[in-house]
């Protein structure tokens, strides 16, 4: 008896010791790879309702760093073009990037400035009718109220409101919302009246009249500041839709005629000397 029970006892442990090993560990797994698959999913969506990455922007190509010091040495002379090209005048936009219709706002820097890509993936829906606009109350970096009849500054946006329909703040597609972008601050810098009723309007007709054909635009805007000053020297824009039928890319210096600025404050003074050639 005592060897049957000391034999059955052995077998006992044995049983159990391979549960131990092989059957109690499933169900702890389960919960393990379980919780695991729960936890990439989590991370995946916030990676996907967040700003992009540095790799995302390396497959959306546009301006780079690089680019951007280049052009903020730039000095504009009286007499010289408005406007400069760059890159020969060809976008460094991938069209492949167009994924989805929205927005990427940059957040504004320590300094409070747009100095940072707003990058618009952009369709025929997001023409907005200028009679839902408002006015801007916001205060950009450099900004100072007109005095007298003479419009010096303007509040510019990056990505026009003519081209923002149905996007909010986020910069996501909001189809109940038919207005274009109001009040941001991540896409209002302080701008030369000049620059942007005169020359930057140009550019945007491009990219309307390409949404009105149907097409899908690429379109970047890009504040462009020097060291700390608090305007922007001039702002570069980037178009390219996903058939190539239109692709620009060019620099606009923030000038206004007979007015010389001061980029670090964005004070003004008057300079009849100042003469643009658009």
């Amino acid at each position: 008896m005592k060897k049957k029970l000391s034999r059955s006892l052995i077998i006992g442990w044995l049983v159990l010791l391979l549960m131990l090993i092989s059957g109690c560990g499933p169900t702890n797994r389960l919960t393990d790879t379980q919780s695991t698959s729960n936890a990439n999913e989590s991370v995946s969506t916030a990676k996907s309702n967040s700003e992009p990455s540095s790799s995302d922007y390396q497959s959306l190509g546009g301006i780079d760093k690089q680019q951007l010091q280049q052009l903020a040495k730039l000095d504009f002379h009286s007499g010289d073009k408005v406007v400069v090209e760059v890159n020969g005048g060809h976008s460094t936009l991938n069209p492949k990037a167009w994924q989805s219709n929205h927005i990427i706002y940059s957040p504004l820097d320590s300094l409070n400035r747009t100095s940072s890509p707003n990058t618009a993936f952009l369709e025929e829906r997001n023409i907005a009718n200028s009679y839902l606009r408002e006015q801007q109350t916001f205060q950009p970096s450099g900004w100072h109220y007109n005095h007298g009849r003479n419009q010096i500054y303007n509040r510019g946006h990056l990505i026009a409101y003519s081209l923002s329909a149905g996007i909010d703040q986020n910069g996501n597609y909001q189809p109940n919302d038919t207005s274009g972008d109001q009040n941001n601050p991540k896409n209002l810098f302080t701008q030369s009246a000049y620059t942007n009723q005169k020359v930057q309007t140009y550019y945007e007709g491009l990219v309307r009249t390409a949404l009105r054909q149907h097409k899908k635009v690429i379109y970047q805007a890009t504040a462009v500041f020097r060291g700390e000053e608090r305007m922007a020297r001039g702002v570069n824009l980037q178009a390219v839709s996903t058939d190539g039928s239109l692709d620009f890319n060019v620099y606009i210096f923030n000038v206004q005629p007979n007015v010389a600025f001061d980029y670090q404050t964005g004070r003004w003074g008057v300079d009849r000397s100042m003469q643009i050639r658009q």
